[in-house]
């Protein structure tokens, strides 16, 4: 039968590979109807043994191997999965990856955690999106950006985050000198897997995308690239010249950034004519596979929320929203502008509280006991949650447990419950923090309807989105609003899938590539009527809250 644009099923076939936080996932699916065929998930060893990281000093760093291990296990278990015939008809491969997560590389584009003198050297690795070390660096550059003519911070919401490229670059440059000797460019994941991909070899040949680009090292059409190199000077001299090692084109994740290598397409066991499209984040790509609307909010829930909107451009004219983690033509949907918030911390805020409950586990002796405890545990909460009376006078928490994205970044708040008592056990804790990070949400939709750009409606993707029924009511009820949940539940990977197709030229456009392989929505939650006043009021409470933090974190 004929499917999207006149494939047939089973005709070619694209490979997504979704790099998150904890693991790398990749998926084989049909182009033709976006039929998933196979699918593995491989978890990053050195990072869950807790190397190279120290939560206690905000460091979060991750191994290139970590990666390349994960990419290779995880494609070929795909294509053992699907069988030789399907390997064979694969036509494209592209991938998504969290960000800002860059890296330090030599002249040759290799990570410096490759080379034998770095291997253990945590500034020569990878520098995790939730990695608040450079939060001083952040600052600097926010200083910096107030003196010059130019407003170079006025695509990324007037605010830089300690989370972004040129915050970590300056940390590690002063952290390191063996590294700062070594470093021949900074590089984003997104942007080294298809290099490595490709068999490049020249860090000046490899294709930057324009959504880590856009959204997180400042790079702009209206600054002719990236900003003058005085405004870097300006900040630290260790930045002096250093934009003349980065980049000034970008592309859009429709475009290839080549063919595999021969080397890649033996080791992974794929025909040596697949095109490698040009990488993007996770949560960009994420909204692609949920089938974004334009002015629908697109919410991408995992460990923290990446939320997308795309508009036309035309509509928005000289809208600059403040405090967002940027708004970049072509970021999210090439033909659009993509405009990105979130939250740092969303369902890390849940696995801080399972954590803190299970300090006793440990005098379990039995292991598969304490296993099925803690995995149903979430579970328990939130019916239990469910179940409490509302009352304005509950206990209430504010969710910046790292810090807060958008709106108005700021990586040095923390978080706070108050209305404790000697009533207050876990369920009700749990109420409190799972109203904070809807609250924490609605914070972002008043945003861009404050700066005038509407909110239409919300879709959620992502493993909260699909396995936890009590939290989306809840962030229903307070956003006023039905949310809808897509019923995928890999929409990184199938989205990096969609870029796939594309890139291959099975599709003209991704916006094609997206009606075709778009699985659709398989829930919507109301808001329930009865509860929407309650949660106004208590928005109101929780906006109080966060403003006295925030006074307190002034002094």
């Amino acid at each position: 039968m004929l499917e999207g644009n006149g494939l047939k099923e089973g005709e070619a076939f694209v490979i997504g590979v979704d790099y998150g936080t904890d693991s790398v996932r990749s998926i084989i699916a049909d182009a033709s109807n976006g039929a998933e065929i196979a699918s593995a998930v491989y978890y990053y060893p050195r990072w869950k043994e807790g190397k190279y990281c120290n939560a206690a000093t905000n460091r979060f760093r991750q191994h290139p191997l970590d990666y390349i291990e994960g990419l290779e296990a995880t494609v070929k278990r795909c294509l053992q999965k699907a069988g030789n015939d399907i390997a064979q008809k694969v036509a494209g491969l592209s991938v998504d990856t969290t960000g800002s997560t860059p890296v330090a590389v030599d002249a040759t584009g290799t990570p410096l955690a490759l080379l034998k003198e770095f291997e253990e050297n945590p500034a020569a690795m990878f520098v995790l999106w939730k990695d608040h070390t450079a939060t001083k660096e952040a600052a600097e550059i926010n200083a910096q950006a107030q003196k010059g003519d130019t407003n170079f911070l006025q695509y990324v919401g007037g605010i830089y985050s300690s989370e972004w490229f040129w915050a970590k670059l300056l940390r590690i440059l002063r952290d390191d000198e063996k590294v700062r000797s070594k470093i021949a460019s900074w590089v984003e994941h997104c942007d080294w897997i298809p290099f490595l991909l490709t068999g490049g070899t020249d860090v000046h040949q490899m294709k930057r995308g324009v959504c880590s680009a856009g959204h997180k090292a400042l790079w702009a059409e209206a600054f002719n690239g990236l900003p003058a190199d005085d405004f870097f000077a300006g900040i630290d001299p260790l930045l002096k010249g250093f934009t003349q090692k980065l980049f000034t084109k970008t592309y859009t994740s429709d475009i290839p950034a080549g063919t595999i290598s021969k080397e890649w397409a033996a080791r992974l066991g794929l025909p040596e004519n697949v095109v490698i499209g040009v990488g993007a984040f996770d949560a960009h790509m994420g909204a692609v596979g949920g089938q974004i609307e334009p002015y629908h909010l697109s919410k991408v829930m995992g460990t923290s929320t990446c939320d997308m909107l795309v508009v036309p451009a035309i509509e928005v004219g000289d809208i600059l929203v403040r405090g967002i983690c940027g708004q970049v033509p072509g970021s999210v949907i090439p033909s659009m502008l993509g405009m990105e918030a979130g939250q740092s911390a969303f369902g890390d805020v849940y696995a801080w509280f399972k954590n803190v409950l299970s300090y006793s586990l440990k005098y379990i002796s039995d292991e598969k006991t304490r296993e099925e405890i803690s995995n149903k545990m979430i579970a328990d909460l939130s019916a239990d949650a469910a179940a409490l009376p509302l009352n304005e006078r509950d206990e209430l928490a504010v969710d910046w447990l790292n810090g807060r994205r958008t709106p108005d970044a700021n990586q040095e708040l923390k978080a706070a419950i108050i209305n404790l008592n000697l009533g207050s056990d876990a369920p009700r804790i749990f109420k409190a923090l799972v109203e904070a990070t809807c609250f924490g949400a609605k914070a972002i939709v008043d945003r861009f309807n404050e700066q005038g750009i509407g909110i239409k409606g919300l879709i959620g993707l992502g493993g909260v989105a699909k396995k936890s029924p009590y939290i989306m009511q809840v962030m229903a009820d307070v956003m006023n609003m039905p949310i809808r949940i897509h019923k995928s539940e890999q929409t990184c990977a199938i989205g990096a899938a969609m870029f796939a197709a594309t890139a291959a030229g099975l599709y003209s456009k991704v916006e094609d590539a997206m009606e075709a392989m778009g699985q659709g929505f398989d829930e919507t939650y109301n808001p329930r009527l009865v509860n929407v006043g309650y949660y106004q009021k208590r928005y109101e409470q929780y906006k109080h809250l966060g403003s006295f933090i925030e006074k307190q974190n002034e002094n």
